[in-house]
């Protein structure tokens, strides 16, 4: 390995040894949102490190909340409640984060001042009608390029009104979009979904005393209220462990623990694609922490076989589609992915980078408009790109763990947006 521009992966060798995951980028970001609301001082440690959450982390001092980092992974708050925000001098930069983007763009519905979101070139090409839509229901002002679709979102917020609101996709951050804007309105806000997607800010909220209750699996009834004060420490990240777990499945010889990793049921579908594969995965849970059910994945290499993967499984799947398409392509048979047009809209279109990286390797990849048929075999090693997209990155560099000879990934720093120590974490796994 060498670099931060590129990253050169030398295959062939088992990955043997425990690693601590880094925390989990979706529950760093809601926690850092659920303590800037409270009223009162919150600590956070083992919070995770990329550059995303730390957009949200100065998003909130944009908005008059003290967020200080004490180390690399520990912060403290001192929540203003939402009373005590106000407008903030500039733009919000959030980066590359769609998840600072659409919850924050919740949680200003309800402030009676003027903020304005904006991103890198990527993520503001990326959808943001999906929750423009619900929060304009509810009273707040909000525009945008492309009739309020792309950002930069102008947000003008106030008296918000709690509505029955039916999204129109499967979106755990669309859904806490609202939820934040529910807690700062009058009356109840009801939010139901196409299908059940990722609980955390449910099962969090509850935890902190917030008026958020689950109706049933895909309907949420949130009342007007604050999450209280609280310490944290972050889970590890499943979506970063799917990776792993996938580079030692098809590494030969290889046998890793993933300790402290968050294991939500909504976080580790991957888990089970990866056992109807074939792989060799147990799953033990040592605790919980604000309502998340945290413990250790153990997995072994092992022969892999196609499956399919389709329907309500995909909303739980569709940050680890990268890394499972690459198990599909050291897999006997073909592996068929469907239901999954999101992809589309990522932080790359995953769909066609998938195929264009795949095919490089030698694997027959045949893209449809709502996912993929990967036909397994033996790849070869290839220069590969991130094309930008963090997780195409790391999907990229895994690949390459498995073929004898070196991988190039170019565009390495994409991985800085969500786990920069990734290439120190894998050199720790590395037998020789």
């Amino acid at each position: 390995m060498n670099g931060a521009t590129e990253l050169v992966v030398r295959g062939g060798s088992p990955l043997r040894g425990r690693l601590r995951m880094p925390g989990d980028k979706g529950m760093s970001h809601r926690a850092l949102l659920f303590a800037a609301m409270a009223t009162g001082s919150s600590r956070l440690t083992h919070v995770a490190s990329g550059d995303d959450v730390q957009r949200t982390a100065r998003a909130l001092d944009d908005l008059g909340v003290r967020v200080r980092a004490d180390d690399n992974s520990a912060m403290t708050i001192n929540g203003t409640g939402v009373e005590g925000m106000y407008e903030p001098a500039g733009i919000i930069d959030c980066g590359n984060s769609g998840t600072t983007m659409r919850m924050l763009a919740g949680l200003l519905a309800g402030r009676p001042f003027r903020a304005v979101l904006s991103g890198d070139a990527s993520l503001v090409t990326r959808p943001m009608r999906r929750v423009v839509e619900p929060l304009l229901a509810m009273g707040a002002q909000i525009e945008g390029r492309g009739d309020g679709d792309v950002a930069p979102l102008a947000i003008r917020g106030g008296h918000l009104v709690g509505v029955r609101c039916e999204l129109s996709v499967a979106s755990a951050q669309v859904k806490t979009a609202v939820v934040l804007a529910g807690l700062q309105a009058t009356g109840d806000t009801v939010v139901t979904e196409p299908l059940p997607s990722r609980d955390h800010s449910e099962r969090m909220l509850a935890a902190l005393g917030a008026p958020v209750e689950r109706v049933d699996a895909t309907t949420l009834r949130v009342r007007h209220g604050a999450p209280d004060p609280f310490e944290f420490e972050v889970p590890g990240d499943a979506s970063s462990a799917a990776f792993f777990a996938v580079a030692a499945a098809i590494t030969p010889g290889s046998s890793i623990v993933l300790a402290e990793v968050g294991l939500n049921p909504t976080r580790i579908a991957f888990v089970d694609v990866l056992r109807r594969m074939g792989a060799r995965i147990e799953v033990r849970e040592t605790g919980e922490r604000l309502g998340e059910p945290v413990g250790e994945l153990t997995v072994e290499a092992a022969a892999l076989t196609a499956t399919v993967i389709e329907g309500g499984e995909v909303p739980w799947l569709i940050d680890e589609i990268p890394a499972l398409a690459v198990a599909a392509a050291f897999a006997e048979g073909t592996t068929e992915i469907r239901d999954a047009a999101e992809l589309r809209v990522k932080e790359s279109d995953r769909i066609g980078t998938l195929q264009q990286e795949l095919t490089q390797m030698g694997i027959e990849v045949v893209p449809a408009a709502d996912g993929l048929a990967i036909r397994g075999g033996t790849p070869r090693p290839a220069t590969l790109k991130s094309h930008g997209d963090h997780r195409i990155a790391m999907a990229a560099a895994i690949a390459g763990l498995g073929v004898e000879g070196e991988t190039t990934v170019r565009g390495w720093r994409a991985v800085d947006s969500s786990y920069p120590e990734f290439e120190r974490d894998l050199a720790m796994l590395r037998t020789t």
